[in-house]
């Protein structure tokens, strides 16, 4: 799962494309076009999952480091323990041209991401949003619109159709469940059949930790977090948000700047302040 502790996080969906990017890891964009960020249990590093492959932001610095060859476009994303990540997306041009389908299904790496492993709906899926909790997989497929669920990673429970941005799940309920979508926030209290409207602000990402709890961010950037009173607005990103993570004592999003560059930021007082932690330098 995304997560420092036992939080879930599920990144924001973009419209995605089969877009296979760049084939030269030299003509490679950085990091950019931000789909999942994650806590890697293993060193505690922030692991980077882009349009254009991973990157891994190590615990004691604030420098990114492409993770393997690949540049496959990694939609969704979560870790699931210790060097060991599941995702989906599209392959790079090195994939197709090996006979990858467009949509890559459920993958997984158990070697930190330098490589991955097709699992499940090969040419059928394409997650853009993906949480791993009470050792489950939940899934939004962004073709279809359906919602899915499996406990092995090979059979799945399709149980819904919705649209979406991003969806959390309770990290004490597995049948408790919060999605951002484009008509407002939606809960679930049977493990995503079905979905009533829930009170609070316009998000396009939400995570939850069981420490730290549920927060939100919008497409304006202001952040806000859940409580027994309602959401409440604690701060303000510095750009349009990519993706948002909860950990216990750190918040960590991806998000544009001025410029339209992507920026990794993380805030330790509750997303009043936020300082960059990396960022490609300006082409």
């Amino acid at each position: 799962m995304v997560v420092a502790a036992i939080g879930v996080f599920v990144g924001v969906r973009i419209a995605g494309d089969d877009d296979p990017g760049p084939s030269d890891p030299n003509d490679a964009y950085g990091v950019s076009h931000v789909h999942g960020l994650g806590i890697n249990p293993a060193d505690e590093s922030l692991i980077v999952a882009t349009h254009n492959g991973s990157f891994r932001i190590p615990a004691d610095s604030n420098e990114a480091e492409r993770i393997g060859d690949s540049l496959q476009d990694t939609m969704g994303f979560t870790v699931v323990g210790p060097d060991r990540f599941v995702g989906s997306g599209h392959p790079d041009l090195a994939g197709r041209r090996a006979g990858q389908s467009p949509r890559l299904g459920l993958i997984e790496s158990t070697d930190a991401g330098a490589t991955w492993t097709g699992i499940s709906l090969s040419g059928q899926v394409d997650f853009h949003a993906l949480a791993y909790a009470h050792d489950q997989v939940y899934g939004w497929d962004s073709g279809t619109g359906r919602f899915m669920v499996s406990a092995n990673r090979s059979d799945w429970d399709t149980r819904s159709t919705l649209d979406m941005y991003s969806f959390a799940v309770d990290p004490a309920d597995a049948e408790h469940l919060i999605a951002a979508s484009p008509d407002g926030l939606v809960d679930s209290g049977d493990g995503g059949r079905t979905w009533v409207p829930s009170k609070g602000p316009a998000l396009i990402a939400v995570s939850w930790d069981r420490s730290a709890g549920l927060w939100g961010a919008d497409a304006a950037g202001s952040v806000y977090r859940q409580s027994s009173a309602g959401w409440a607005r604690l701060g303000e990103m510095p750009g349009e948000p990519q993706t948002l993570l909860a950990t216990p004592d750190t918040l960590y999003a991806a998000a544009h700047d001025s410029d339209g560059l992507t920026g990794i930021y993380r805030s330790t007082d509750d997303g009043v302040t936020w300082r960059l932690r990396y960022q490609d330098p300006a082409p």
